[in-house]
């Protein structure tokens, strides 16, 4: 298959009709995939009613099927079409987070979707994302759409269009280039269907946020216990993961290099995963600094990228500081734990 490439001026005037969009838009009305930008990661999108279109995201991700698809949407009106209610608390939080990197799970109308796209599930989670492109697509499509992220499943998430062609050329029939993403992890998922809001992922609002927005929001206990069965399907995968085995180091970094010299010792090419602040102090074959420590949201912004470097690098192994999990810190210890498998190295 030929995957076409658009490149979109995001600031471009009635983006909707930019013949790029409307070229992309069609081949989603025929039920094959594209991926477009939103401001977390690419996503991979297809045409969420229809069960060839989902199957082709499948596919193409090489994803499991009990994995259900995030529904992207442009209206909130469109709501009505697969949600069979709309709770308070998630009409506050639409309120406040929407468009933004905000997935809430609802009950859902049967026969509305493909039961592919939900897994089977009696719940949908659905999201509007904050992107022009990705906006404009929606809407100029008017499907819901469905766009679990637009790379290899497992591996790290695509933050550029040339992430989404490393992993998927010739498998999907289109990228629509939108720059490279701003909050650089997935979006939060909060499930809205109990009286008590619920958070099955960490992501790009925190639970500081939405606490702030409905009061008391409880975590998943699975985000904590890797023992416990996760509440949401797709957490129980490995995602994430660079082509090198990735080690969580929690001690000091004094303590990181001498992990560092033993493995050299042995002959192997080590990478470090560190931060501005402290990449001076390290000596490895490589030291890519992951944002600054200091400001966690350029972290998050630059963590999938930072984990693809290193397989450009062809590294053996790779040695993670680890982060505080206050704020979005919580999403970057999540895939970062993910990415390693839960290796972690204590001092």
């Amino acid at each position: 298959m030929n995957t076409k490439v658009w490149k979109v001026d995001n600031y471009v005037d009635k983006l909707e009709t930019n013949p790029q969009i409307v070229d992309a838009a069609q081949l989603l009305r025929d039920n094959e995939v594209v991926a477009m930008p939103t401001e977390t990661v690419y996503g991979l999108a297809g045409n969420a009613e229809s069960d060839a279109a989902v199957s082709k995201i499948y596919e193409a991700k090489g994803r499991p099927g009990d994995n259900p698809l995030i529904i992207h949407i442009a209206e909130k009106q469109q709501l009505e079409q697969f949600v069979a209610e709309v709770p308070e608390k998630a009409e506050m939080l639409m309120g406040e987070f929407w468009p933004g990197p905000l997935t809430i799970i609802f009950k859902k109308k049967p026969g509305a979707l493909s039961e592919k796209a939900t897994a089977g599930l009696d719940t949908v989670g659905v999201r509007m994302p904050n992107h022009p492109v990705a906006l404009a697509l929606l809407k100029s499509c008017g499907l819901p759409i469905g766009a679990p992220s637009a790379n290899s499943s497992g591996k790290p998430s695509p933050t550029t269009a040339q992430h989404v062609l490393d992993d998927l050329q010739g498998k999907i029939a289109g990228v629509l280039d939108g720059g490279a993403t701003g909050v650089g992890v997935e979006s939060t998922v909060v499930d809205c269907t109990e009286s008590i809001p619920v958070i099955l992922r960490p992501g790009g609002v925190t639970k500081e946020q939405l606490e702030a927005v409905v009061g008391e929001v409880l975590v998943d206990r699975a985000l904590t216990d890797e023992h416990e069965k996760p509440k949401a399907p797709g957490m129980k995968y490995k995602h994430y993961a660079p082509n090198a085995p990735l080690y969580l180091v929690s001690g000091t970094r004094a303590f990181i290099q001498q992990l560092v010299d033993e493995k050299r010792q042995e002959g192997l090419k080590v990478g470090v995963l560190t931060t501005e602040e402290h990449q001076a102090e390290f000596a490895a074959d490589f030291v890519l600094a992951c944002g600054k420590r200091a400001e966690l949201e350029t972290v998050a912004a630059a963590l999938y990228d930072t984990l693809r470097r290193f397989n450009q690098l062809e590294v053996d192994v790779i040695y993670s500081e680890m982060f505080p999990t206050e704020g979005v810190g919580h999403a970057i210890m999540n895939r970062l734990q993910k990415a390693a498998g839960h290796k972690i190295i204590n001092q």
